[in-house]
């Protein structure tokens, strides 16, 4: 009976402690949640679209070295699912590529899957170079 009694006290001792817990999203960000996660996503893309914009522009003669872009100038066109609720994902990009002090030098738009897979691309528009003394 001591057991018994010992062993139901115990029960009620490690299930009475316990306090509730809430878990609740931290956001420490500049801007709004909805753009915070827009931002979030084209950066965790970054890798494909650089290789794209590679693509893109090996060939252009004309190109400036170090063109980049960023992504608070770029553009979340589509997000694609393509086999149901969490399954694959492709999203498409418009980016801008720049040199130097943010000088847009072109229009692309890439599609990459959601986990790092660079699917395709299609330049849109080539601006003319601007030449500095």
């Amino acid at each position: 009976m001591k057991k018994i009694a010992a062993v139901l006290l115990l029960a009620i001792f490690l299930t009475g402690n316990q306090t509730p817990t809430f878990s609740q999203t931290i956001y420490e960000a500049d801007t709004e949640f909805c753009d915070t996660l827009k931002y979030a996503l084209i950066n965790s893309l970054r890798e494909p679209i650089d290789q794209a914009i590679a693509e893109i522009y090996r060939d252009d003669k004309d190109a400036p070295a170090g063109l980049t872009w960023a992504a608070y100038d770029s553009e979340i066109l589509k997000i694609k699912q393509v086999y149901g609720v969490g399954g694959a994902y492709e999203v498409t990009v418009k980016v801008t590529p720049y040199y130097r002090a943010h000088i847009t030098y072109g229009e692309d738009i890439v599609v990459v899957s959601a986990d790092g897979n660079l699917i395709g691309y299609q330049h849109l528009k080539t601006y003319p170079r601007i030449e500095f003394n």
